[in-house]
């Protein structure tokens, strides 16, 4: 059996109870390099045959998968295994091969870095939507970053983008962004390492210019946190219409 495991984004303690047992019993441990913070293979036990996929290429990745495959085998990847972990590939094979796999989920970045800057992406009468994307560089995005903007009235959280914010700043004012919108980054969200830096459209390029490693973009009105309208879970208005229509029942 081959797990697929959920690291988190960064802080040990993020991953999963069920994500944590699977280390804990796991014979074999094939992780994603320094994407995965070394603290987190200490819940293998001794003598856990442990490997960094990093320099390995798709066919060694898979050679080492159908290897093991019979024994306790965890494959670690960063954050949550359905975005940008390239488990498609590597699930196809299994099922290719008729080995058997699962899934555990874990947290992502987007949702660790909203909790290191205490925000809510889904603010009412601003945005209901969060776009988890790209900027386009040297891996293509089929959606252009001015067809992603577009949706104005989304929240924004660009992963793997850091060296593309001239891009996204170009982009934004061809579409008519204010150079005040917010646009905030998180570096390594979760990490001990964690900083983040805050300011708009327009001053946050030369605060984050230094930045190699990983690092997540948040742009838009929705940092302001400012909601719009009520929200219908809370407001008393609805709970008393809501009162009515149950008496009403």
């Amino acid at each position: 059996m081959i797990k697929f495991v959920g690291a988190g984004p960064g802080d040990p303690d993020l991953i999963t109870v069920k994500g944590q047992k699977a280390m804990q019993e796991a014979e074999v441990v094939l992780y994603t390099g320094s994407l995965v913070p070394k603290e987190l293979l200490t819940w293998c036990k001794e003598g856990t045959l442990i490997e960094n996929s990093a320099d390995m290429d798709y066919e060694e990745i898979f050679a080492f998968l159908e290897l093991h495959h019979e024994k306790s085998f965890v494959r670690l990847h960063t954050g949550d295994p359905s975005i940008y972990s390239t488990t498609a590939k590597q699930i196809e094979f299994l099922n290719e091969k008729g080995i058997a796999y699962k899934v555990i989920p874990g947290v992502t970045a987007a949702f660790a870095a909203a909790a290191s800057v205490g925000i809510e992406y889904t603010i009412p009468g601003v945005s209901q939507t969060l776009i988890i994307s790209r900027v386009e560089g040297k891996t293509p995005n089929p959606e252009s970053i001015k067809q992603l903007l577009s949706n104005k009235n989304s929240s924004f959280a660009f992963y793997l983008s850091i060296k593309l914010i001239q891009k996204l700043k170009s982009a934004a004012y061809e579409l008519g962004y204010s150079k005040e919108t917010p646009c905030w980054v998180v570096e390594k969200a979760s990490w001990s390492e964690e900083k983040i830096y805050k300011g708009s459209i327009d001053t946050i390029q030369e605060q984050v210019s230094h930045i190699k490693g990983v690092a997540l973009i948040l742009f838009g009105d929705y940092l302001n946190q400012e909601a719009k309208e009520e929200s219908h879970l809370y407001a008393k208005e609805y709970k008393k219409e809501g009162l009515k229509d149950s008496k009403a029942l």
